[in-house]
């Protein structure tokens, strides 16, 4: 997730939600928030335990520089309404580490300032649910953590091997990580942890080892995801690392699956999840929907196809057939879901009268044919590979190829902009089966 406005360190309000306290007291955009219960506000986490009282006080400097006093009684834990320019209310912490799988580091020249910016922020993991690697936090940072109860926390594990992951992190005090874990644990937060796998390096035994470890944290440490390294072609001066292919695939999902029926019966949980990813490589079958307890990683893609997959076929019983609003349709996705993909138009054609969709998978010409998710293709590499089809009327992106927010590629060429080099209509839709079928029925309004 790309952070903007990380460096304003002033409580500049941005936006007050229509009908909140904020709203109803007379709190505007420009407003700056000054204190609450005459403490001043260090950054978010300060604010959001303190906004948490039922009797506030607080002050708040207008655009004419005026301060306002103003009181309110409310109920527990219920927030004021207000956005700030700079969600962390302080400045962000970057990244001091120099991760031998560093994907910002594998970037091309001239991509827009945001997607440069390594974060490794705690407070970022709470409010948008990125995960850190601790080696940046002091003991103030840790026992702030622990007393305000801020959890769950989301943490880049990679390995509980403190040799090792001072090794791949290239950072001193990056052998930490498994003492503070320990810690949270004594303090009964909730943990979520990742581990990003490189093929001889973290992988086989050094895995299970981490994964054991993780184990002896559970509940605290509530699941583990598993994803695989990224690698693209601009890798001058990085050291070379090998990418999972087929066999090392299966052989992973094979190992997780083993790993899963020890804690079922240990723990009562599968507590590690392999990502999509990995299925999708292997060419081995999707669990089941029950097999991903709640889906707790589906943000970091893991049970995401076969949740989706679930939603398609669960609105395609309710319907003895859809009627398109449109005849000839293109997916276009990364090579890494194509017979995902291929699959799931088949399943909507059977449903479908006289609707003929054609799933292209765009290959990354951009990054490198190695880096093959939907969410890191580029808009010209989208333009270039579809440029060539006409009989079609409309194309489908998944949202996830552009920037969150904004209708924008990874290449800053916008979606309206892509429609108009093709000259045919584009649009994006979340992994989300009924929304799709929606479009497919009615169309974008």
């Amino acid at each position: 997730m790309e952070i903007k406005n990380t460096k304003e360190t002033r409580n500049i309000i941005e936006d007050i939600i229509l009908g909140s306290i904020a709203d109803e007291m007379g709190i505007e955009p420009g407003d700056i928030l000054i204190s609450i219960n005459d403490q001043k506000i260090k950054d978010v986490i300060d604010y959001k335990y303190l906004v948490a009282d039922e009797s506030l006080f607080f002050e708040v400097e207008k655009g004419n520089c005026e301060i306002w006093e103003l009181e309110v009684e409310k109920d527990y834990d219920e927030d004021l309404g207000i956005i700030f320019t700079n969600p962390l209310i302080d400045r962000a912490k970057t990244c001091q580490n120099k991760c031998m799988f560093c994907f910002i580091d594998q970037l091309p020249p001239n991509m827009r300032d945001t997607l440069y910016f390594k974060d490794d922020d705690s407070r970022l993991s709470f409010l948008q649910g990125n995960f850190i690697t601790l080696t940046n936090m002091s003991d103030d940072d840790i026992n702030r953590i622990i007393n305000y109860r801020l959890s769950p926390i989301n943490i880049s594990v990679h390995t509980t091997n403190p040799e090792l992951r001072v090794k791949m992190l290239k950072n001193k005090n990056a052998g930490k990580v498994f003492e503070i874990l320990k810690r949270f644990h004594n303090a009964n937060l909730k943990i979520n942890c990742q581990i990003v796998l490189v093929p001889n390096v973290n992988d086989k035994t050094e895995l299970e080892n981490t994964i054991n470890d993780l184990s002896t944290l559970y509940p605290s440490v509530a699941s583990v995801a598993v994803v695989p390294v990224g690698i693209t072609k601009y890798r001058k001066g990085l050291e070379k690392l090998d990418v999972f292919d087929k066999s090392l695939s299966k052989e992973l999902v094979q190992q997780i699956e083993n790993m899963q029926h020890k804690y079922l019966i240990q723990l009562g949980t599968r507590f590690v999840f392999a990502s999509d990813e990995f299925f999708c490589v292997s060419e081995e079958p999707l669990p089941n929907f029950d097999e991903y307890e709640g889906f707790p990683q589906y943000e970091n893609g893991v049970g995401l196809l076969r949740s989706f997959k679930t939603e398609i076929e669960q609105r395609l019983e309710r319907q003895k057939e859809i009627e398109s609003f449109t005849n000839k349709i293109i997916f276009a996705t990364g090579t890494l879901a194509f017979d995902f993909i291929l699959e799931i138009s088949k399943l909507i054609m059977s449903k479908c009268i006289n609707l003929e969709i054609r799933v292209i998978p765009i290959k990354n010409k951009f990054f490198g044919e190695t880096i093959t998710v939907s969410g890191l293709i580029t808009g010209s590499d989208l333009v270039e590979q579809l440029s060539n089809l006409d009989d079609y009327d409309y194309v489908l992106i998944p949202d996830s190829m552009l920037k969150n927010g904004e209708d924008i590629f990874l290449d800053n060429i916008s979606l309206m902009k892509a429609a108009e080099m093709l000259n045919k209509k584009i649009h994006s839709t979340p992994v989300d089966g009924d929304k799709l079928i929606d479009i497919i029925e009615y169309g974008v309004g």
